[in-house]
């Protein structure tokens, strides 16, 4: 977890290391001090229970406290959150900016991801399965709940990307960047994978040239991560192979 002060060049950061086995590290309290304010982070991930998401989907808490107030709460133990944090609720609710997962596999990776806007809270079974090796070309395959959503062939020509495909009846856009999967070293770096629903207006880099198209996802991809707020809702993922 992040935050960062838009009047100063000030982020904090609290990590979280949940591959330790140490429970004393699940179970914590992390302050630091904005414009003169305490801001705490609490989180509870002892009972904490996973599926193939890298998320919690159970049996855990992490608020943010600020003023006396929960500004974020996220899990599903809100009330051990209050009782813990002796504060209470926010009269505005949070608004989901953007999310960013990082997940380990071999040729599967899987994330949930919400595609419709920052204020939904419907989630969808993303599945990213991938074929580099052998006698064919490169190929990755995209799946949205259980269906086809984009097949990627020649990915040694289309290593970065992008492709329009609908949810729902809604548009979302996938910009991908598997780089480091085709020519670096196994474990080297991530491919990166952006879920951005709606669509993207078309922007120009400072060399003028337009970012939208697929030679320019990976552009755009950037531009995303560097200032996602002002393009709305994003879902980040980042896969890494492994032996």
């Amino acid at each position: 977890m992040s935050v960062e002060n838009t009047l100063e060049e000030n982020k904090y950061t609290c990590k979280i290391d949940l591959e330790s086995g140490q429970s004393w590290g699940k179970k914590g309290l992390r302050s630091f001090e904005i414009q003169g304010a305490r801001v705490d982070i609490f989180w509870d991930l002892r009972k904490a229970k996973f599926n193939t998401s890298p998320q919690p989907c159970s049996g855990y808490y992490v608020a943010l406290v600020y003023k006396k107030e929960v500004l974020l709460l996220l899990g599903d133990l809100e009330n051990d959150a209050y009782d813990r944090t002796k504060s209470k609720p926010s009269p505005e609710e949070a608004t989901l900016l953007c999310k960013r997962d990082n997940v380990y596999g071999k040729k599967l990776f899987c994330t949930r991801a919400i595609l419709e806007d920052g204020n939904s809270k419907t989630e969808h079974d993303v599945v990213i399965e991938t074929s580099l090796c052998g006698p064919d070309d490169p190929e990755m395959w995209i799946s949205i709940d259980g269906m086809l959503a984009s097949r990627i062939m020649n990915l040694h020509w289309r290593f970065r990307g992008n492709e329009i495909v609908m949810v729902n009846n809604l548009p979302v856009q996938i910009f991908w960047d598997v780089h480091d999967w085709l020519f670096n070293d196994l474990g080297s770096g991530p491919a990166f994978f952006v879920f951005k629903p709606g669509f993207v207006e078309t922007t120009s880099d400072s060399n003028g040239r337009e970012c939208s198209g697929r030679s320019g996802g990976s552009s755009m991809c950037e531009l995303l991560e560097e200032n996602p707020s002002s393009k709305g809702y994003c879902h980040f993922l980042y896969a890494w192979r492994m032996d």
